[in-house]
């Protein structure tokens, strides 16, 4: 169990916000399998304070869709905080601040992962966003750095969360100039942890229940945030949990019962996002879930080419 401020979590196991990825569909039909615990897409606050049409899509979720966080992303101090006001007043369980994003988009007008060398504007950010949230925990996600790969950049950021009051932190052991390549650090998560009081969660290369294991015994952080390791597997929050309480890992599912999952996910994404949005979302999503399998890349090629719900459905159920 894990208290941070208002929210009580049953599982130091988390899912990572994931932009194009961690929609409400995918958030279902992880629930299903075990996660307690997920964010939105990442929210700009500047779209959100705006009112963007594409924000408020993002925005979208059910009443079985709970705990659920959203995390913002932004470089104004007072936007970040009056995009936070919102947020809580929509009534979400927790608001985190994007300091990780590595996309020129975002860290070229100064957020994402740029705040990591920018730390007096990233002091005002936790500060605005704090005074703004009067219930609900205010937590930050970062990479290890922007450039300098010993994570006293993080170590530095984690400093200042902690100091304005936020509940918790997470760290990928990656910079931003890695991007999603090479190999997590973690010994720079295990750096921010002995740093710092409030919790911190460690993010970057778990994929399965062994490598949950190692990261919290290397790092001794609290708890764990999971990427890419969940896209197509939604098995993986019971496996980790079978191995961190002392289990063995659950084993691979069969075909049939991928396709199943790939059959309910593709369903809920019609039903969310209509017909041709849904169709469009699903050739990627469905190469999570068939990835390494016999004739994936040809069912990939074949998806590519198909616009309509029925023949896609066909190419799943025919796999």
């Amino acid at each position: 169990m894990l208290q941070l401020k208002t929210l009580t979590l049953k599982t130091n196991i988390i899912q990572s916000p994931m932009a194009g990825c961690t929609d409400l569909a995918f958030r279902l039909v992880a629930r299903e399998h075990g996660m307690e615990f997920a964010f939105l897409e990442m929210l700009s606050s500047e779209a959100l304070v705006r009112e963007a049409r594409r924000t408020n899509g993002i925005l979208k979720r059910v009443e079985n869709d709970r705990p659920l966080g959203a995390q913002i992303v932004g470089a104004r101090p007072e936007v970040m905080g009056e995009a936070a006001r919102i947020i809580e007043d929509m009534g979400f369980d927790l608001i985190d601040i994007n300091c990780g994003c590595p996309v020129p988009k975002i860290t070229g007008p100064g957020g994402g992962s740029a705040l990591l060398i920018e730390p007096d504007t990233t002091k005002k950010i936790f500060e605005s966003v704090v005074k703004n949230v009067k219930r609900i925990p205010v937590t930050v996600k970062m990479r290890k750095g922007y450039f300098d790969p010993s994570g006293a950049e993080a170590v530095r950021i984690a400093k200042l969360a902690e100091d304005a009051g936020l509940s918790a932190i997470t760290v990928h052991g990656r910079t931003r100039a890695q991007g999603y390549s090479g190999t997590a650090d973690w010994q720079s998560i295990r750096r921010v942890k002995e740093t710092v009081k409030i919790p911190v969660f460690g993010n970057g290369d778990v994929m399965c229940g062994d490598d949950a294991k190692r990261l919290l015994e290397e790092t001794g952080c609290d708890g764990v945030m999971i990427g890419r390791g969940a896209l197509g597997n939604p098995w993986i929050y019971k496996s980790i949990e079978s191995v961190l309480n002392g289990g063995v890992p659950t084993t691979k599912p069969d075909l049939e019962t991928i396709k199943k999952t790939a059959l309910r996910h593709f369903e809920l994404e019609i039903e969310t996002e209509g017909e041709k949005m849904g169709v469009l979302k699903c050739r990627k999503i469905l190469c999570w879930y068939f990835a390494g399998q016999p004739g994936a890349a040809e069912f990939r090629n074949k998806i590519n080419a198909t616009t309509l719900a029925e023949d896609l459905r066909r190419l799943i159920e025919n796999f």
